[in-house]
This record gives structure tokens, sequence and C-alpha cells, in this order.
């Protein structure tokens, strides 16, 4: 008799959810409306999703070059984020080397129209999101920091905050490498070209656009100089933004660390749900 309630007792206990459960993930596919792209992406939701009416503000967390959608979430414990902050997260595919930007060379769209429309579009269209500029930030790593800066520029309407990690900030110190000869062609007869697409070139875009930014790089990264310059021409101009440097090189190490505080940014300066 003892031991038929004890395996009954083990079997109940078995039944309950954890305390604490994170939220949820899907993976989806999206084919670009705009573009000819076609890749999957991971949907991270918070628990508050299902038990609540209440539409979420989104985080679009993009990747770093050679990369893929699945790296953060395969390096960091999205869900646990997307339900402490109340945040749906969003990780598309950029590409090998997609830059996060159209090739002016080529005749189709690139992932800048990609992620700026289609992926947008895609989600406001199959979740419960905040449908405004207000409820969307962006947020990425090296490749991805670049993205994250160059789309809030290019998409004023559709993103409000970016944050930017290790970012790689001005092209044209890194011709040859990286795959952009692909997208910009080669840096000697296209250096205008190459100029144009760097972040440290779109600086006059973002006056009088009261964006919310923040760009950190960990003092041993090799591309800490470009966001040095990017931070004091964004100063010389008057865009307010945030600026850190943080021990850390170019690693999972220091992004793992870095991306709750980008969270933390975005909640602060009013990304937020709103009753539907």
């Amino acid at each position: 008799m003892l031991k038929k309630i004890l395996v009954s007792a083990f079997l109940f206990i078995a039944c309950i959810p954890p305390v604490g459960q994170a939220g949820s993930a899907d993976t989806v596919m999206i084919a670009g409306r705009l573009s000819y792209i076609k890749a999957k992406a991971i949907v991270v939701l918070p628990d508050a999703y299902i038990e609540s009416n209440i539409n979420f503000p989104v985080v679009y967390l993009l990747h770093g070059w050679s990369g893929s959608y699945r790296n953060w979430y395969d390096k960091t414990d999205l869900e646990q984020l997307a339900d402490k902050y109340a945040l749906i997260i969003v990780c598309p595919d950029g590409g090998y080397a997609g830059w996060y930007l159209d090739s002016p060379i080529k005749p189709v769209a690139g992932y800048g129209t990609y992620i700026g429309q289609d992926v947008v579009e895609y989600i406001d269209r199959h979740y419960r999101t905040v449908p405004t500029a207000g409820g969307r930030a962006l947020c990425g790593l090296s490749m991805g920091g670049h993205g994250a800066f160059y789309l809030l520029v290019k998409y004023p309407e559709t993103f409000s905050m970016a944050g930017s990690m290790s970012g790689v900030m001005e092209l044209t110190s890194y011709a040859q490498r990286y795959g952009v000869t692909d997208l910009l062609g080669a840096f000697d007869t296209n250096q205008q070209i190459w100029a144009d697409f760097s972040c440290v070139s779109l600086v006059d875009s973002l006056v009088d656009l009261d964006k919310f930014i923040l760009i950190d790089c960990g003092i041993n990264d090799p591309f800490l100089e470009s966001n040095r310059k990017l931070h004091q021409l964004l100063v010389d101009a008057a865009v307010k933004h945030d600026y850190t440097e943080r021990f850390g090189g170019h690693n999972w190490d220091y992004w793992r660390d870095g991306l709750e505080y980008h969270l933390l940014f975005f909640t602060k300066n009013g990304l937020s749900g709103e009753k539907m």
C-alpha cells in the first residue's frame, strides 16, 4: 500500500511544471515578400504571451558574420530573458555574410529589406506584437551590431532603438575581408559606396530623430577603434546615445554578459507591451 502511495505521489509531482518556467520558442520559415530571401528564424515568446491578452514589444536579435539564426538561441538563455523582460525575441537569419544591407551591385534586394520589412511584417501578422516603431528594437553582435545601427538609420519609421555589441562600424577598414566585396564591389573602384554603407557615415541621418542607441565594445576587441570613432561622431553631432567599453574581447563570453544589459536598456527607455 505504501509503495502505491509513493508511486502515485511521484507521478503527481512529475506532472507539475517547474516554478519559474521560462517562455517557449518557435522555429518559423520566413519568405521575403519584397526580397528573394527565404530563411528560418527563431521566435521566443514569454510565458505571459499565453497567459494574457497583451501585445508584446519585439527585439530583433542579429547574429554575426559566418553565423546563423540559431547562434543567439544556442549560446544564451533567451527563453528566460524573454520571460524576465516580457519581450518577444526574434532571431532572424542575416546570411553568412549578408551584412544586413541591400547590395547596390546586385539586381535583387538583400538582407536590409528582408530584415527591415519582410521579417517585421511576418512577425506582426503572426504574433501579438506592438506594431509600431516604439514597440520594436534591434540588437546585434559584430556584423549584427553593424546591422542594428544601420537598420535603425534606414528604417526609422519601423524601429525606435538599437543596441550594438562589438559592432563593425567602419567597413572601409576591412577591405577584401568578411565577404563585403561581394556586396559592395572592389574597394579600390567603389570606395564611396563602401563609405556610404559604413555606420560612421550615417550619423547625420540620426540628428533630430530621437532614437535610443546603445553601443558597447570590449577593450580587447579588434573593432574597438571604429566604435570609438562612431561614439565621437555621435557626440559631435549631438545625437543622444549610451556608449560603454567593458573588459573583454570579440567572443561569446562578452556577448552573453552584454545581452541582458541591452534588454534592460530597451525596457528602461520605454520598450513595453500594451493591451489589445
